[in-house]
């Protein structure tokens, strides 16, 4: 089969999670991204569907980066059959070792604890994919470098370029019969405290690009906004809980915090880090520094003040503290991880504080939190929210809508087709709205399982 280029969207049409886009070039079949779909039940459900092509006709699998809604779905990928090469940075196959193994457990967590206490709607509640499943994934994954174009078949090349979303992201660029093709993954911060400004792209026909702040921009004081809301949660005299992302948001917050600390702009409070997949992310901080703005020093300095909480015995100690403290947990959008048991403690008191540092999709306990519900589902059981909860907006790892169109601006002409991804109806259409006023280009948001001829 010559001269085919056909592009299916197979997640993140419509919605913020779940990336997953399958590129026919000629007769070879590339999966970019292979992520798990959160949030809405109606989204979360699609995790058991039957994979919609057959896993054995994937020749390839490219990853832009290591978040679950990239390389969540992976080892459920393996489970149906996939037995090929997934390329992707160092560091991401580093990243991706620890994000699906802590799935894994998450899932055999709560497939236990459903079973445990009954509810759930299945007779016998099982996980979506397990730890077996996972050793069986990362085997296949091969490390590429970036900035180099890589060999596929005799038609069709791929390189990776850095995007300074997280540690190890890029955007991929292919080439298939002297067409290019690119997909932005999710765009980093033109200004990020940790991590370089993501590079742009110069040329493509066509253009996947994430919208997941699509509708806003980032405000300026990011780390003034965070000092202010630690200084008035202190003030009760309460327990700051901090749902957090392990990769990138979690060394993030740690970084602004020494810094806030060092020069006294936030009181001398203890802070806890309750997070095993944050302290391995740290130690890929220290192993591949050129990737991040920190030198050795400032990583080992900031990592000082922090206590790191290693097991759930000294998890339901800290939990049993009524002493003021801040505490980092998993996961960021409070779909799961440790951030539950601490969330059963601290969610009735009026003296605790929630701070919200990330996006929040539809459906996830933080988004429900940040749209002000009364009560929260934990575990099969409903809990009373009586404490603070306190958005801190900008400290995101997500371009913003400025950031986005500042990322196009060194094209040398518009693309073909520029098909809006990774964000919810409302980012993606403020965005095609601003591309086509500030470059008068066309643009399309595909929905889920479209299938475009490019």
């Amino acid at each position: 089969m010559k001269n085919v280029l056909r592009l299916t969207f197979l997640g993140a049409a419509g919605t913020v999670t779940g990336s997953k886009y399958l590129l026919q070039a000629n007769d070879t079949n590339i999966l970019i991204d292979c992520g798990l779909f959160q949030g809405l039940k109606q989204l979360r459900v699609l995790n058991w569907d039957k994979f919609p092509v057959d896993p054995l006709s994937i020749d390839l699998v490219l990853i832009t980066h290591g978040h679950l809604d990239h390389v969540g779905h992976l080892p459920r990928l393996v489970k149906e059959g996939f037995n090929g090469p997934i390329w992707c940075t160092t560091p991401t196959c580093e990243i991706a070792k620890i994000i699906l193994e802590d799935s894994a457990k998450i899932q055999e967590e709560e497939a236990t604890h459903a079973n445990r206490f009954g509810y759930s709607k299945h007779k016998t509640a099982l996980p979506l994919y397990d730890l077996n499943d996972v050793e069986r994934t990362i085997p296949l994954f091969i490390s590429q470098p970036i900035k180099e174009w890589l060999k596929v078949t005799e038609n069709v090349q791929v390189r990776f370029c850095y995007n300074g979303h997280i540690i190890g992201a890029t955007y991929i660029e292919l080439k298939v019969n002297g067409r290019q093709i690119t997909f932005s993954g999710d765009i980093g911060r033109m200004k990020d405290p940790l991590l370089f400004p993501p590079e742009l792209p110069t040329e493509t026909d066509v253009l996947v690009v994430e919208s997941t702040y699509g509708d806003r921009v980032h405000p300026a004081d990011a780390e003034e906004q965070l000092a202010q809301a630690i200084v008035k949660s202190c003030s009760k005299n309460g327990t700051i809980l901090v749902p957090s992302f392990a990769v990138e948001r979690t060394q993030l917050l740690m970084y602004l915090l020494w810094k806030l600390k060092r020069r006294k702009a936030i009181p001398e409070i203890p802070v806890y880090m309750d997070s095993p997949m944050g302290r391995n992310v740290l130690e890929i901080f220290h192993h591949h520094s050129e990737w991040h703005k920190l030198s050795r020093e400032e990583c080992s300095e900031m990592c000082q003040g922090i206590i790191h909480i290693k097991t759930i015995e000294e998890t339901m100690k800290l939990v049993a503290d009524d002493q003021p403290k801040i505490i980092i947990a998993g996961s960021g959008m409070a779909t799961g991880g440790r951030i539950l048991t601490y969330f059963e403690h601290y969610l009735n008191d009026k003296a605790a504080t929630i701070l919200l540092v990330g996006y929040q999709a539809e459906g996830t306990r933080g988004r429900q939190l940040l749209d002000g519900a009364p009560e929260i589902k934990l575990r099969g059981k409903f809990v009373n929210v009586n404490a603070s909860v306190i958005n801190v907006e900008g400290l995101s790892a997500h371009a913003d809508q400025t950031e986005l169109i500042q990322w196009m601006s060194s094209l040398s002409k518009p693309p073909k087709y520029i098909l809006i991804t990774h964000g919810e109806p409302a980012s993606a259409q403020a965005l095609q709205e601003k591309i086509r006023q500030v470059y008068n280009w066309e643009t399309g948001t595909p929905h889920l399982n479209q299938v475009i001829d490019l």
